[in-house]
């Protein structure tokens, strides 16, 4: 589809809808390809890879796997069926949370898959209110998740939850340092939204605003304005909900991110034969998974693309021969990854002409 032409939409919503178009995933498969490469090049061991038994005990628990990644997706789509107050059926959350993870994976980074779903969801019809608190609320409920379980299974597995040299709490290296940045960046972002959601969302507001008056800040004020509009509408709509939403909200969403991690805990057993399937040990490989996706989420590239490859070996080589991670890896984005690129070829061009007749653009 070429560049969508000039209506009644506004700009932001041009610019999402011009971002999840499907030639966007030309960019991730080339970076994705590129470092594949140089991976394979450098990392691959043909003898370990000769030594992989692709029977019928790697094909059971990849299958069990992808049962995974489809409850993962089941939940997302109850989750926004839950959050939109049954404004969508069932069916249509789980189109649009295809066409939301589709955009996480080619949305430029300084659009984000959270900004396009917020422009997708208004274009659905949803009102301002709940689409705004929809978006808001589910990255606080994803990041409440990560930052209470992170300490929940340092205290359980230990220091090799981050990566596998280290030994102590204390002993520091550049991933670590990484992975308590992003970490703590994550307590900051998180409180800020709980605050400005829960608790004094016109404070929020004027916080932004006074930010924003810097100098160096003051190209994005516009913007800043609008989220924390954004933030004091989503608060109305939000302080109605009672406990019980709250908690079936974050136990689904931590259904979904548990058989995300899972996903790929499966992939290796089914691959690396001699993982042991012992309690404390797949305990620790969902642990160090969870490490994995922390850095992730701050990757330069759209949906992690090349990055994720990238790291796998540094974070997995104790559970993967490092000589065939770059083959785990590869299955690994193929399923989880490459297959919301795929599906999203044949879902979005078709929301697409929907969105684009009602508003008028296609005769």
């Amino acid at each position: 589809m070429n560049s969508i032409p000039n209506t009644d939409l506004t700009e932001d919503q041009l610019k999402a809808l011009d971002s999840i178009k499907t030639s966007r995933v030309i960019l991730p498969i080339i970076i994705g390809i590129s470092i594949a490469a140089l991976l394979i090049w450098k990392q691959f061991d043909l003898k370990e890879f000769e030594k992989i038994h692709w029977g019928l005990y790697t094909f059971f628990w990849v299958v069990l796997g992808i049962g995974l990644l489809i409850i993962r997706h089941l939940a997302y789509s109850l989750r926004l069926y839950l959050l939109s107050n049954k404004a969508f059926t069932y069916v249509k959350c789980i189109e649009l949370i295809f066409i939301w993870e589709f955009s996480s994976c080619v949305a430029p980074t300084n659009v984000g898959g959270s900004a396009v779903a917020l422009v997708v969801l208004s274009l659905e019809k949803l009102n301002t209110a709940k689409t705004a608190s929809i978006v808001i609320y589910t990255i606080i409920l994803d990041s409440i998740f990560f930052l209470v379980n992170i300490p929940i299974l340092l205290a359980l597995v230990g220091p090799t939850m981050l990566r596998p040299e280290l030994k102590t709490i204390f002993e520091f290296n550049g991933w670590a340092y990484s992975f308590w940045i992003f970490y703590f960046f994550k307590i900051i972002y998180t409180s800020l939204f709980f605050y400005g959601l829960f608790i004094n969302p016109h404070g929020f507001k004027s916080l932004l605003g006074k930010i924003t008056n810097i100098s160096i800040l003051r190209k994005w004020k516009e913007k800043a304005n609008q989220l924390g509009e954004d933030f004091v509408i989503s608060s109305r709509e939000m302080k109605y909900q009672k406990l019980s939403f709250h908690l079936k909200a974050f136990g689904i969403t931590s259904i979904a991110w548990i058989c995300k991690f899972m996903f790929l805990a499966f992939l290796i057993n089914g691959i690396v034969t001699t993982t042991s399937l012992d309690f404390f040990n797949q305990l620790h490989l969902f642990a160090r998974i969870q490490s994995m996706y922390l850095i992730m989420a701050f990757s330069p590239t759209p949906g992690g693309s090349g990055f994720a490859e990238a790291v796998f070996p540094g974070f997995m080589h104790d559970f993967v021969p490092y000589g065939i991670c770059i083959v785990v890896a590869l299955l690994w984005r193929l399923l989880a990854y490459n297959s919301y690129m795929l599906l999203g070829l044949i879902i979005i061009p078709n929301w697409m002409r929907k969105i684009l007749s009602k508003h008028k653009i296609l005769k």
